[in-house]
């Protein structure tokens, strides 16, 4: 077995997306954390996963929740990331959102989102691996927020 340590190195050399995964509980209460774990697994159903640790607040929710937006960051947003990152009760307090066609919210000045019916849930480790459908989605021009060796960064072209 790998050592941890070299584990994270090896991994943090891969740039990664970032993301904001939201989702409401059963009262209707909106919840969102930082993701990075996200990828596309299927063009035909259209699919993605996203990959949720068990000790996070979110977790809870994502785990009975009948849907979710992934929200695709833009560089600017490096705040946004952040506050969805720390533990905090209500981190969409002055943000503005829109609903989607499930209710659940979809942060202003992304990169851009899908919106998911979730399929299945799989034990991943320490992480529960959300599977989800793509019911539907938007983008807009702009540049990424990404992720590499431990800090923020900006795609440069």
């Amino acid at each position: 077995m790998i050592d941890p340590p070299i584990y994270r190195s090896i991994l943090g050399r891969f740039a990664t997306g970032v993301t904001v995964l939201t989702a409401r509980d059963s009262s209707g209460r909106d919840h969102g954390m930082t993701v990075s774990a996200f990828c596309s697994v299927s063009l035909e159903p259209t699919r993605v996963l996203c990959c949720v640790e068990r000790i996070a607040v979110m977790h809870d929710v994502i785990a009975v929740a009948p849907q979710f937006v992934v929200n695709i960051l833009s560089s600017d947003q490096e705040s946004i990331s952040r506050r969805f990152a720390e533990d905090a009760d209500d981190r969409f307090d002055g943000l503005g959102y829109t609903r989607g066609i499930t209710g659940t919210a979809i942060l202003d000045g992304i990169l851009a989102y899908v919106e998911c019916d979730v399929v299945d849930r799989f034990n991943g480790g320490d992480h529960t691996i959300v599977l989800g459908e793509v019911i539907a989605g938007g983008a807009h021009d702009g540049r990424p927020l990404l992720y590499y060796r431990g800090g923020y960064a900006q795609l440069e072209r």
